[in-house]
């Protein structure tokens, strides 16, 4: 089993910072791609960035020069460091996780989710 757990959100004005963590922990092997999704109110979880074990990046339109994702192989952790926040932006933010445990078996994993809330 792989737990992901998620931190860093909460409220913040529009045009503010937030960075969200990620960290993977269990029979990991090596962690393949990483990435976070968000699900609004009504909508559907949608990507927002990915990024690979060789650290290839792929983001969302809608954040593009906005957020950046990156991450720490020695930590097995993934971050998401979200400026000019938009009330739009407002979503549960979800990290996930594609990785080989220590029989091989390619398998993927899901936080819990954490708030990020943008309002004045």
């Amino acid at each position: 089993q792989v737990q992901l757990v998620e931190s860093g959100g909460g409220l913040v004005q529009p045009g503010g910072s937030l960075r969200l963590s990620c960290a993977a922990s269990g029979s990991i092997f090596r962690l393949n791609e990483m990435g976070w999704y968000r699900q609004a109110p009504g909508k559907q979880r949608e990507l927002v960035a990915v990024i690979t074990g060789g650290g290839r990046r792929n983001y969302a339109d809608s954040v593009k020069g906005r957020f950046t994702i990156s991450r720490d192989n020695a930590k097995n952790t993934v971050y998401l460091q979200m400026n000019s926040l938009k009330p739009e932006d407002t979503a549960v933010y979800y990290c996930n996780a594609d990785y080989l445990d220590y029989v091989f078996r390619k398998k993927g994993s899901w936080g819990q989710g954490t708030q990020v809330t943008v309002s004045s």
